[in-house]
């Protein structure tokens, strides 16, 4: 997996303000990290945690009281360390997040929407996608695509397509009042650039989900941007919407990286409203597929996302993000034609904006993964054993 610091950090890295992780083999913990000059410089004396951080109402001040003296990794060394991510003494890349819960929206563009129908009236089989999915982009594509969620318009559609027999519950949270607002994955438990992601391997039928993730504060104040994989199995949550855990929820299911970007003056949620994802997935048989996600095509607007995850009705004290949704839906054949995609181990997934850096992984099998080990009470000691915490 070929990575070098210019496609990791953003086109104009000099002006952004990037924070992260990495884990310290010397601490046997993650630390806090801020990006300066090609160097991941430790802030952990600053902000023990990343959700500490997040919290902060101004965490750019980070950047102008970076500690002296204080421990640091060149980029190019963390770059090095992705060749070997079970190698106990080298530093890497973790997820920039630690406490904050993962959360994510579904259906939140028109063709993703449709993917999901697909998939539902499929009951989790490839081959009977290409043909439902030819019959619905005839008949409610392009009804569809310019309505306004939870509109009076959106309404009417909502009843043609129930007499019409076409109605389905991604189609209710597609074009309905209320999005489909769901927990990713555990707190602790994303993976980081360079770290192999996990596809269940009972699953035939799978694939990447690119997406700007958002770090909220507790309050619902939005600080800043990320990448993100929510990986997804197709044939799962086709089966039933019920297995929608079963589908997202599975050891190293979740990739977020590289770093997050602060939002200031040079990036703001006008930038992330802009932002234009590209995806590549290369396999080990020569498959390559291509695709991308643009926010500008968007359904709800990313504020009324965090609207409807935090409030009076759902409080985050250690703060969240949010996986925004994808655009991108693969249709491209693999194995069979008219079975579409899905990955194979090996895949080398990259995800990557001028904005954000990218975000690079390679596909495994869950039960291949690195095990999950290190949890809340994990971080509690370690932080309380270097005196970070008392």
């Amino acid at each position: 997996m070929k990575i070098s610091i210019e496609n990791l950090l953003p086109a104009d890295a000099e002006l952004a303000k990037l924070v992260g992780r990495v884990f310290d083999p010397e601490v046997g913990g993650p630390c806090v990290v801020a990006i300066h000059e090609g160097v991941a410089i430790d802030i952990s004396s600053q902000a023990p945690t990343s959700s500490i951080l997040i919290a902060h109402t101004n965490p750019q001040h980070i950047f102008s009281h970076l500690p002296k003296g204080a421990k640091s990794w060149p980029l190019e060394t963390l770059i090095e360390s992705m060749a070997d991510e079970t190698d106990p003494l080298r530093p890497r890349l973790l997820a920039p997040i630690d406490l904050q819960v993962i959360k994510a929206a579904g259906v939140t563009f028109v063709e993703s929407m449709l993917e999901r129908v697909i998939e539902e009236r499929a009951q989790g089989n490839p081959e009977r996608a290409l043909e439902i999915r030819e019959t619905l982009s005839s008949v409610i594509g392009g009804a569809i695509s310019a309505v306004k969620p939870g509109s009076l318009e959106a309404m009417k559609v909502k009843e043609v397509l129930i007499s019409e027999g076409l109605w389905s519950q991604y189609l209710e949270v597609g074009i309905g009042v209320d999005p489909e607002i769901f927990t990713k994955a555990p707190v602790l438990s994303a993976v980081g650039s360079g770290q192999r992601i996990g596809v269940n391997s009972r699953s035939e039928w799978n694939n990447p989900e690119p997406e700007v993730v958002l770090a909220v504060r507790a309050d619902g104040t939005a600080v800043g941007a990320a990448l993100g994989n929510d990986v997804n199995l197709r044939d799962f949550e086709g089966r039933s919407a019920l297995l929608l855990a079963e589908a997202k929820d599975n050891n190293a299911s979740c990739a977020i990286g590289p770093f997050i970007r602060l939002f200031d003056d040079s990036f703001t949620m006008d930038s992330v409203r802009q932002l234009e994802l590209n995806l590549t997935v290369h396999g080990n048989d020569g498959f390559v597929l291509d695709g991308y996600s643009s926010m500008k095509n968007i359904s709800r607007d990313p504020e009324d996302l965090i609207a409807h995850t935090v409030g009076s009705h759902h409080q985050y004290p250690d703060g969240f993000v949010l996986f925004t949704g994808t655009l991108f839906s693969p249709t491209k054949d693999r194995h069979k034609v008219g079975a579409g995609f899905t990955h194979d181990k090996g895949d080398v997934v990259r995800i990557s904006t001028p904005q954000l850096g990218m975000l690079a992984n390679e596909v495994t099998h869950s039960q291949e993964a690195l095990p999950w080990s290190f949890g809340i009470w994990s971080l509690v000691k370690n932080l309380f054993e270097r005196q970070l915490i008392s």
